[in-house]
């Protein structure tokens, strides 16, 4: 019997899919290779389901024989493992981004007179509505709480951006761009202090207390189905650390970053020009444990801050706590300094990453920002938060929408540089009816 291969992300299966697989049992025996979350992430957002699931579904539909993993979204490493008689695949491949790929794979199958089969699209099928559709639909806790570690493991670069209200969350949650054919977003949101506390004019010493944080961010929660990483400051008394680690994961939040500091907080960009006490090694690893200790499932994330940096340490310290840390049970170290280049915080990771191939390590870019998301993951960073710009940005925005009104006595000109559309505005909110 003649051999056909199938390769599918297979995240929301419809007609479409079963249309093409119907095709290819016509040709013969039918494998299906179900693109990992790494392929995928590769190139779009992380599929809703996970591998595992998906090849499962793949598995138990009629006509296919069996179900290999596609780790890459090139098709050939397959291909020339398996030498099919025909590759199977709707013809939208013929334009776009994909149409490089079908050419590549008809060469490959000439060498060994193999052919390409292309299946007329099914009309009346968007992926991308239904991508939408789910969105509006939202998530569980559960879901969005194991987003992050299946980012972790799928992407070189997990991207995080800071978000503090419902609206800087749907920015976060909608935003993309096309680079190279590929789309790029945010893969989540980070719940900072600093924006937390600023967007109330309060200044960030911890003032706003962790009940009404969470507060707030259910307004996010409740119109995004990304992860959230929370900003946990010290984590507090150790004793009010398990309850706040309890709270987090009950609501489906990710991770929480607690940072290595004691006494009243200073922001760690004042570096030494403010006071920063570090917490002793033993007083934090006990925090960490307890903090592991008292969360329920496997997936919640507990990372270490480590502030030695900031606080005029050396990087020898910095790595001698971070050891501590992971061997406390520490899912992750997050490096923070203020150098203007960086410098400091390649130097950690890389040695880091000599001892600990595997620990996540998160970086926040805030004052070193001239440096990439492919330099970070070239010394071995897996997250990348960008702390506070969207409240950065806003600001400057509506004090300029605010003096130009004063000084033309009118709206007319804040509302042409500053404003978007009021139309647009109501359409950016779900649910608002037209």
């Amino acid at each position: 019997m003649k051999t056909v291969y199938v390769g599918m992300s297979a995240d929301m299966i419809h007609p479409g899919h079963l249309n093409i697989i119907h095709e290819a049992v016509k040709l013969g025996e039918v494998t299906v290779g179900v693109l990992t979350d790494a392929a995928i992430a590769s190139y779009k957002r992380l599929p809703y389901l996970t591998y595992e699931q998906r090849a499962e579904i793949v598995g138990n539909i009629k006509g296919v024989e069996r179900v290999v993993p596609q780790t890459t979204l090139d098709y050939v490493p397959n291909l020339l493992r398996l030498r099919p008689d025909y590759v199977v695949h709707g013809d939208d491949w013929k334009e776009g981004v994909q149409q490089q790929t079908r050419q590549r794979i008809i060469e490959v199958m000439a060498g060994w007179g193999g052919k390409v089969v292309d299946v007329p699209y099914t009309q009346g099928i968007s992926s991308t509505a239904m991508n939408q559709r789910l969105k509006e639909i939202g998530t569980t806790p559960e879901v969005r709480m194991k987003r992050l570690r299946r980012l972790i493991g799928a992407k070189r670069t997990v991207r995080i951006l800071e978000s503090h209200s419902g609206l800087t969350g749907l920015i976060v949650e909608n935003t993309g761009v096309i680079v190279d054919g590929c789309r790029e977003e945010f893969d989540g949101m980070w719940a900072s202090s600093l924006t937390d506390s600023a967007s109330k004019g309060k200044p960030d010493i911890e003032a706003v207390d962790i009940t009404t944080r969470l507060h707030d961010l259910n307004d996010a929660l409740e119109v995004t189905t990304k992860p959230v990483i929370f900003d946990g400051d010290t984590g507090g008394k150790t004793e009010h650390f398990v309850f706040t680690v309890r709270t987090l994961e009950r609501l489906g939040i990710s991770a929480v970053i607690i940072e290595d500091k004691v006494g009243l907080k200073q922001n760690s960009l004042f570096g030494t020009d403010a006071v920063q006490v570090q917490a002793g090694v033993d007083e934090f690893c006990a925090k960490i444990r307890a903090g592991k200790n008292a969360q329920v499932t496997d997936d919640f994330m507990i990372i270490a801050r480590i502030e030695s940096l900031i606080a005029g340490k050396s990087v020898d310290d910095a790595l001698e706590r971070a050891a501590a840390y992971v061997a406390a049970g520490a899912d992750g170290v997050m490096i923070h300094s203020k150098s203007a280049d960086g410098a400091d915080i390649e130097e950690f990771c890389r040695r880091f990453r000599q001892a600990d191939v595997s620990t996540p390590i998160v970086a926040v870019p805030t004052t070193y920002n001239m440096r990439t998301e492919d330099e970070l993951a070239e010394w071995g960073v897996n997250v990348v938060i960008y702390a506070n710009h969207l409240l950065r940005a806003s600001y400057p925005a509506m004090v300029g929408c605010a003096e130009s009104i004063l000084r033309h006595r009118r709206s007319l000109e804040a509302s042409e540089e500053y404003c978007m559309p009021v139309k647009d505005l109501l359409n950016l909110i779900p649910g608002t009816k037209q």
